[in-house]
């Protein structure tokens, strides 16, 4: 089996083990950052992570929080795939020799050309993802906004591209998803890397244990986020603007606008969420990829 197979099937599998541990927190945070602004003297619609985590459950049932996971599951799995198999070729092309450890600087820069094969398939998906995650928010704030009511991701699909400007539509938000990506996951396989070496006493890190992947992996997912999280409340919010009146002209001017309404604290909505997912999920990412990974030799 080749190098690109190895990563694409172990890609594979830590996508999957990603999204089943963190679908559930991905969904509260969607809605944290889509519920529009309360009316003055009204409470907004969920307190935090919890009160939406109640008020999901309540009205939809433990289902609930992992709405609009078929698409993510085909995609995730794919998008990791494609994550770390750029990954792996990049690693390839800046080894030196066969078998010799990167450093981190060259993990970073292989985690940045990464990133940016990864926006093109990332931002399509995150789209339908958002607008079916946000749809059930929005809906009971009343919001005109969603005039529109998805039936599941092919619905979304077939609507953007038919009256929101065909493919055009359905990458809308790319240029904060690559601002999202390119960085973030430099900086998560840098990190990924930088606490391996760590652990491991030098550049060998061959012989770590699962504890100490799981650690890695977790610390890496809490820097991808913690560097890039106003980026990715720029693209939720564009990416559920209503076509035909938009609030936001485009990604400065949505963080602009959230910025001026709202503060710094607008720019890291359903943060709390986010970090608690990105430990779990990504440690639980990183491990299933490495021991796939051993497993095929």
């Amino acid at each position: 089996m080749g190098d690109v197979a190895k990563d694409l099937t172990s890609g594979t599998i830590g996508g999957a083990a990603q999204l089943i541990v963190g679908h559930p927190f991905d969904t509260i945070k969607v809605k944290l950052q889509s519920q529009p602004a309360p009316l003055p003297g009204q409470p907004p619609k969920y307190a935090g992570a919890m009160d939406a985590v109640k008020q999901t459950i309540a009205a939809e049932g433990p289902r609930g929080l992992y709405k609009g996971m078929g698409a993510p599951l085909a995609t995730v799995a794919a998008f990791n795939a494609v994550l770390f198999t750029v990954r792996g070729q990049m690693e390839a092309l800046l080894r030196s020799e066969p078998g010799v450890p990167l450093t981190v600087s060259q993990q970073i820069v292989c985690g940045a050309g990464a990133g940016v094969a990864v926006s093109f398939l990332a931002c399509p998906t995150e789209l339908i993802k958002c607008r079916l995650q946000a749809q059930s928010a929005l809906a009971s704030s009343g919001s005109a906004a969603v005039a529109v009511k998805y039936g599941g991701p092919m619905d979304v699909a077939k609507h953007v591209l038919r009256s929101e400007g065909g493919m055009r539509g359905l990458f809308k938000g790319l240029v904060p998803t690559l601002a999202r990506e390119v960085p973030g996951n430099a900086a998560m396989f840098g990190m990924y890397e930088a606490v391996k070496q760590y652990m491991a006493g030098g550049t060998d890190t061959s012989k770590l244990g699962r504890g100490s992947l799981i650690v890695a992996g977790g610390v890496a997912g809490a820097t991808f986020w913690f560097s890039v999280y106003p980026t990715d409340v720029v693209k939720s919010v564009l990416q559920v603007d209503d076509y035909k009146n938009p609030k936001y002209t485009g990604s400065i001017n949505a963080f602009r606008t959230i910025l001026a309404s709202e503060g710094v604290k607008g720019l890291y909505k359903g943060f709390g969420p986010a970090m608690a997912r990105s430990v779990p999920a990504n440690a639980a990412c990183f491990l299933a990829y490495e021991v796939t990974r051993s497993s095929l030799g």
